[in-house]
């Protein structure tokens, strides 16, 4: 029975509460690196302060992960209003830190105030040691409670200062508990690069094997930029640009451009990687365009009718952008995009003043990099022509089996591509007719990897698609996308892993500005339905059914669950495919994105690649154990996760 809403209904979560409660909405709940990440970046705050040069972290068998840093310290002292010390106050509030005021950090990372205290809430336990006026202060916390104030130690040199914490994830809240170790190495690396003077060490275990590696540079961004570039690279030596702006900004970035590969594209902003850019690439796309397209007119380069976009001008270029900003404001807590609107203005002026005076003293660099605008323009022209003798949208029939929506707006507009004509008959009983169509494919799709653009309608799977959604293989006018979201409906099983795999790779190979404009999803049928009595849960693979099983166990002594595992997604009536894969309220989708073009290229070019199998073999070998399926622990109703291709 619903209660009446009224005045007592409403609660107040308070301290860490609302973490624990929800905790997708303060970090990254597929596994803990985002934890480990908020610790490290108020080290790298201290090393951007210059209070610190060495971090060191640990990752301990027992799961649990140690971070020291040689920089000021917590404050100790007991705050006047709280009344509990700096260090207790900053590791259970929310939004409490020493940020916000540019005189303590001039520029920093963990601006919104609720990182480490996000770590202790989502940990077991941890502990956090600071070094301080010649003492070492100790105290411990679990699930987020500290267990008694913080307590004055053993003597330590005054010389030796600094923040030791040392933290258990709590398995509750992630869907792994394992650290995706090749991305925080990555990360790590990239900030002692970003950051001179900095040494970095990581101390890890590989097969229970104990080993180490440190990170310090001294070429900088330039140096990085090189090793991850070919030897035919226009400028040979990347073109560098260290702008200081008054005492507390700074931007600095190194690019090149190269013929064949696919571009290194990073951004950073007070050292934390923005993983999808945000106003400050923008900012540097716009400085570069604007410079290169001056330097065609006043040579006279330009062919006639052509105009460079952003995208001619940058599409084969690689970069290595840093920002240090006094007070940047992102698009949440995880900090992968920059909204800042003033990091636009400021870093377009400075990257064209400084390449348009780099471009009249290299000229012939320059020409070599307009011709390749040039080139990407030309063949951008030429696919928009073809495209209007071939308006799929605009035939005379769509594909028989597709079941289209009634809606005319696209921007609210879903086509699901679903696994079989089984299938496809339950999701269109199970769709919302007024804005979701369904289009069933007819067994595994063609592997497209190697194949032509202008060769791939051949095959008539293919060639349904591109119909249905309005858009030609190759294309870079997607003027003409009939549905705003195309997601991929598979079974939860590995076949279904399969044809989502080369569905994917379609859409990442020859309908890229799909992808890069955030519109190929992944829905995430479940594979198993648990009873448990009266309840009903429905899980998405063998790891979380076991780990609801042993929740069950925990809690309920009296009811047997009872397991049932779907064969697939025409085993499933429409009411509960509805409710939990195609209903925006209740349903979850990932948004296929690429965070790095090249590594994503090189990765499905082994594992699609005819060539290739050699290779796949030897990968197969080693790694075929990590070769599992991304899980997303069910949030808020309707969440969207982004799901980066490998």
């Amino acid at each position: 029975m619903i209660k009446q809403y009224t005045t007592e209904s409403i609660q107040v979560l308070k301290g860490l509460e609302p973490v624990r409660r929800m905790p997708g909405m303060y970090t990254d709940t597929r596994r803990p690196n985002h934890l480990v990440q908020e610790v490290v970046d108020n080290c790298v705050d201290e090393a951007l302060a210059g209070f610190a040069s060495n971090i060191a972290i640990s990752l301990n068998k027992d799961g649990s992960i140690y971070v020291r840093d040689d920089g000021r310290g917590l404050p100790v002292g007991i705050h006047i209003q709280h009344k509990v010390s700096g260090v207790e106050l900053v590791l259970t509030t929310l939004h409490a830190g020493s940020k916000f005021d540019s005189e303590i950090y001039g520029i920093s990372g963990g601006l919104h105030g609720v990182g480490v205290s996000v770590v202790n809430a989502l940990s077991e336990w941890l502990e956090v040691e600071v070094r301080q006026d010649g003492y070492a202060h100790f105290q411990r916390y679990e699930s987020g409670a500290p267990l008694k104030p913080l307590e004055r130690g053993s003597k330590v040199l005054k010389s030796d200062t600094g923040t030791d914490i040392q933290f258990k994830p709590d398995p509750q809240f992630f869907d792994s508990i394992s650290l995706d170790l090749e991305h925080l190495m990555h990360l790590l690396r990239a900030k002692a690069i970003l950051c001179q003077g900095l040494t970095i060490s990581l101390d890890y275990f590989d097969a229970d094997e104990p080993k180490s590696q440190v990170w310090t540079y001294e070429n900088g961004i330039s140096g990085y930029l090189l090793e991850h570039l070919p030897t035919e690279r226009v400028p040979d030596q990347p073109f560098l640009v260290n702008n200081q702006n008054g005492h507390n900004e700074a931007v600095e970035f190194a690019m090149s451009w190269t013929k064949d590969t696919d571009p290194l594209i990073e951004s950073y902003v007070n050292l934390v990687p923005t993983t999808s850019g945000g106003t400050h690439v923008n900012g540097l796309r716009s400085g570069v365009t604007e410079a290169l397209r001056e330097f065609c007119d006043f040579r006279n380069l330009l062919p006639k009718g052509v105009k460079l976009t952003a995208e001619d001008v940058m599409k084969q270029c690689s970069f290595v952008l840093s920002a240090k900003l006094e007070n940047p404001q992102f698009s949440g807590q995880t900090k992968e995009r920059l909204s800042s609107h003033s990091a636009t203005t400021h870093i377009s002026g400075v990257a064209k003043d400084a390449f348009t005076l780099w471009l009249n003293q290299h000229t012939q660099d320059g020409e070599e990099i307009a011709q390749l605008a040039i080139t990407c323009a030309l063949k951008r022209m030429q696919s928009s022509k073809k495209i209007r003798r071939k308006t799929y949208s605009t035939g005379p029939t769509l594909p028989g089996k597709l079941a289209d929506c009634a809606s005319q707006s696209v921007t609210e507009t879903e086509l699901f591509l679903v696994e079989g004509d089984s299938a496809g008959g339950t999701a269109k009983q199970a769709r919302d007719r007024e804005f979701q169509a369904v289009l069933p494919l007819r067994g595994k799709i063609l592997n497209t990897w190697e194949v032509d653009s202008t060769a791939i309608l051949s095959s008539q799977t293919v060639a349904d698609i591109a119909q249905s959604i309005g858009v030609e293989p190759g294309s870079e006018d997607i003027s003409r996308l009939r549905y705003h979201k195309v997601c991929i409906l598979a079974d939860a099983d590995s076949d279904g892993a399969h044809i989502a795999t080369l569905l994917c790779a379609l859409f990442l190979k020859h309908f890229p500005l799909l992808v890069e404009k955030g519109h190929i999803y992944i829905a995430l049928p479940p594979l198993y339905r648990v009873d448990v009595g009266k309840e009903v849960f429905y899980v998405l693979d063998e790891i979380e059914k076991n780990a609801l099983l042993a929740r069950i166990a925990r809690t309920n002594n009296k009811t047997d669950p009872v397991v049932q595992r779907f064969k697939g997604l025409g085993e499933m009536n429409p009411l509960q495919l509805r409710e939990t894969t195609m209903s925006p309220e209740t349903r979850k989708l990932m948004r296929l994105t690429v965070q790095e073009a090249r590594l994503t290229h090189n990765t499905l070019d082994m594992l699609l690649a005819k060539k290739r199998s050699p290779d796949r073999r030897q990968w197969l070998e080693k790694r075929g154990d990590q070769a599992v399926l991304t899980r997303i622990e069910p949030q808020a109703n309707g969440t969207i996760h982004e799901y980066s291709a490998p």
